[in-house]
């Protein structure tokens, strides 16, 4: 048997996320210059919906990836699996900062929306395997071990983030973008050179079918599935919106605020497993959807850079352990579904912001028309008047949010409680048996 290196593959599965994350937000970080330079001319009244639509087809790439390829993981491989997603990210980039020179008009979007869901293929492919992978390779830690996996999610996001705000003085966005392709092309070298696992028994027997009986024998999977597309539309599509909706409203790029997010994410995120072992997985995602509730009910009244970093903490103490956590509700409880069951949950969370970042889009479009008295009143704006009517629109956009992590409070509170009756009826079965 091949012998491989733990630690090697462990990285590696970090470098693919942190090209993830350092895409979502690069995308983030230019997705105002790019509306500016190429959606504005075409599509003025629209512009904030097709922008939040070629934001969101990531997400959509991301889905319908990790729904298809979670289940025939073992079968295509790992290896093949990672160096795909360094290609797709590397594709999908070159289309992004491409388009405006190979089309014009409406093609020029379209080329975008394109590019920007090959990144999305690409992020699907990491996550399809590095989360199983990360699991196999810990089953021991597996909570743990994905929070601080999950933490370089952050972490590149703060890297993106940070590069997109300082190099955006010296450099064209499509440049700042193309910034991607320094990790992608390292997922695709050290993926072609690294020993992998052998497939488990059960993917080696060709039973891997029993991963879907897993899931669908225990509807219960299915109250995680819902809660995964809740917790993803606290953190993610607002992650992706900031920039959009906060910069002119608060002060400061709102950017700035998703590093800032961030960073609190990657270091909260390498103790949020140990946190997790005192409160239990529902207990703490039931107090991380309370503070975000709380945080993006904040962020929409935020007039002030100073408010808006006091909204971004709650928000951000609220949402950065719901992801990594809800993985590992998962692979605790249907440890059967393996791979299948975890990329199920990850396409519920990626469809969360294919769906939401559109009609954020579309609640600020219609917003903005109706707070400037109909489309030709709001064409004819521009200057202060402009900026004061999108940011009206980016406020009223931002307190719909809040409704999703007060339907989470519901859901995993009932789920905490009925584990901690669970826990203590089994405490006193065994009192009595002792």
């Amino acid at each position: 048997m091949t012998e491989f290196n733990r630690r090697r593959l462990f990285w590696l599965s970090v470098l693919a996320l942190f090209t993830a994350s350092v895409s979502a937000s690069l995308r983030a970080a230019v997705a105002s210059s790019l509306k500016a330079e190429w959606i504005d001319p075409i599509a003025p009244i629209a512009a904030g919906e097709l922008i939040g639509a070629a934001l969101g087809s990531a997400f959509l790439g991301f889905a319908v990836t990790l729904f298809i390829t979670s289940a025939l993981l073992d079968r295509i491989g790992m290896r093949r699996m990672l160096m795909g997603c360094g290609l797709c990210f590397l594709i999908g980039t070159a289309l992004i900062v491409g388009a405006g020179a190979l089309a014009s008009g409406m093609t020029i979007y379209r080329l975008v929306w394109l590019g920007m869901l090959l990144s999305g293929i690409g992020w699907g492919l990491a996550e399809a395997s590095i989360n199983p992978l990360t699991a196999r390779l810990y089953p021991e830690d597996t909570t743990h071990r994905l929070n601080v996996l999950h933490a370089w999610y952050p972490g590149g996001l703060i890297v993106g983030g940070l590069s997109g705000v300082f190099l955006a003085s010296m450099l064209p966005w499509q440049a700042i973008m193309a910034l991607v392709f320094l990790p992608a092309l390292g997922v695709v070298a050290i993926a072609a050179t690294t020993h992998f696992p052998a497939r488990p028994a059960l993917a080696r027997d060709g039973r891997t079918k029993d991963m879907m009986l897993e899931v669908f024998r225990r509807p219960s999977f299915f109250v995680w599935f819902g809660a995964m597309f809740l917790t993803a539309s606290s953190e993610l599509a607002p992650g992706q919106w900031i920039d959009v909706a906060l910069t002119n409203r608060v002060g400061m790029r709102g950017i700035l605020l998703l590093v800032y997010v961030s960073a609190l994410m990657f270091v909260f995120r390498h103790f949020a497993g140990r946190l997790a072992g005192r409160l239990s997985n529902p207990g703490l995602l039931w107090i991380s959807s309370l503070f975000a509730a709380i945080g993006l009910f904040l962020l929409s009244r935020a007039q002030s850079p100073v408010a808006a970093i006091a909204a971004s903490t709650v928000w951000g103490l609220g949402v950065c352990a719901m992801w990594p956590t809800m993985l590992a509700s998962v692979a605790e409880r249907y440890p059967k579904g393996d791979a299948w069951a975890l990329g199920l949950v990850g396409s519920a969370g990626a469809l969360a912001s294919f769906f939401v970042l559109p009609r954020l889009g579309e609640m600020f479009d219609q917003a903005k028309v109706e707070i400037a008295g109909g489309p030709e009143a709001f064409t004819r704006l521009s200057g202060a008047a402009l900026r004061q009517v999108e940011d009206a629109a980016a406020s009223q956009s931002f307190a719909r949010l809040t409704l999703v992590p007060l339907i989470l409070l519901i859901v995993f509170g009932l789920i905490w409680a009925a584990e901690r009756r669970a826990n203590r009826r089994a405490a006193r079965l065994a009192e009595g048996t002792a």
